[in-house]
């Protein structure tokens, strides 16, 4: 399954990426992907991120890993991927921005890589809730730059 989608108001950007194969072609490694980009100043930063940050992520990985070492990686290749897809962007020199909330579930794994403040809450069967990712405020964390945050989370 393959959706984007958008708000009536156009202010945000949905990627829904289910069953993805990590291993083409076995149908048993498969991964999904989750992606909230909500817009600020425009959308051009939004869309380009919808577009290009999970082939920037998936690019950082190191090919022939097995299951194990691909989920090991990933939280620290999302934030390459986050790094490039922004790095790439100002090379536009456009003004606009976007929060990014960008989840990837392999198995029992979730990954959560997030920056701005759009949060990721999980609430459990059991109705126990957690927040699986931080707020980022520009006036404390992006006037660093470095403010893009992974977490892996395991689901029992």
């Amino acid at each position: 399954m393959d959706r984007v989608n958008q708000s009536k108001k156009k202010e945000d950007f949905i990627l829904l990426k289910t069953e993805c194969q990590r291993v083409i072609g076995d149908g048993v490694s498969t991964y999904s992907i989750f992606g909230l980009f909500d817009r600020h100043n425009g959308f051009a930063v939004a869309m380009y991120s919808k577009e290009n940050l999970l082939n920037n992520v998936l690019a950082a990985i190191p090919p022939e890993l097995s299951k194990d070492e691909w989920v090991v990686v990933l939280p620290r290749t999302s934030i390459a991927g986050f790094v490039k897809t922004d790095m790439d962007f100002q090379e536009e020199a456009r003004t606009s921005g976007t929060t990014v909330t960008f989840v990837t579930i392999e198995g029992w794994v979730v990954i959560v890589a997030s920056i701005g403040d759009s949060r990721c809450i999980f609430e459990s069967a059991e109705g126990d809730i957690y927040h699986l990712s931080a707020n980022h405020r520009f006036e404390y964390d992006e006037k660093k730059r470095d403010c893009v945050a992974a977490r892996e989370v395991l689901i029992f």
